[in-house]
């Protein structure tokens, strides 16, 4: 199994996902592109860079934070840190592209289906990752998949790494600590 993946790889990886996100929406037509916070926020703002290359000039950027809308709030210990969410636009009836770094038990995509619900009903919602794990706890499946990895020990966590947010690009497949 493959443990580390560095900028040359992560920048291939980005660019694939962005072709099949690009291949799946109308370039003529409006696109809502929210990040789950964090590093979905770098990865929906690295896809928008590049469909913004391609001809899409209709988009909406946003950002969602999750914090109060996880299952395991009550594991995380008082006084979880919640920062803002920033959907200042109408999503109504409008496609919506969920972005996220890492896909493994679907729990944070589910939380994030829900706050999306407080902002209204786009006219359909697809989820775009950099990196599919598998091991899903609930019944959540990306629409594009950067890198797919069925192989990572259950012992094991995906850590994604930007230099906006880390100092460097690099994907890890790491032990838990």
């Amino acid at each position: 199994m493959r443990t580390q993946y560095d900028q040359a790889d992560v920048k291939r990886v980005i660019d694939q996902l962005e072709g099949k996100v690009a291949a799946a929406f109308a370039v003529d037509r409006p696109l809502c592109v929210i990040g789950i916070r964090t590093r979905g926020e770098t990865l929906a703002k690295r896809l928008i860079e590049g469909l913004k290359k391609r001809g899409f000039n209709l988009i909406e950027h946003g950002v969602l934070d999750i914090t109060l809308y996880r299952d395991d709030l009550s594991e995380i210990g008082p006084g979880p840190m919640v920062r803002p969410t920033h959907v200042d636009f109408d999503i109504d009836g409008i496609p919506l592209l969920l972005v996220d770094d890492v896909l493994f038990t679907g729990r944070s995509v589910r939380a994030g289906l829900n706050a999306l619900i407080d902002f209204g009903r786009p006219s359909v919602v697809r989820l775009a990752v950099l990196v599919d794990r598998g091991g899903r706890e609930v019944p959540i499946q990306a629409d594009f998949v950067g890198l797919a990895l069925n192989d990572v020990p259950v012992g094991h966590r995906v850590n994604v790494h930007f230099s906006e947010d880390d100092g460097e690009d690099e994907i890890l497949v790491e032990p838990r600590e």
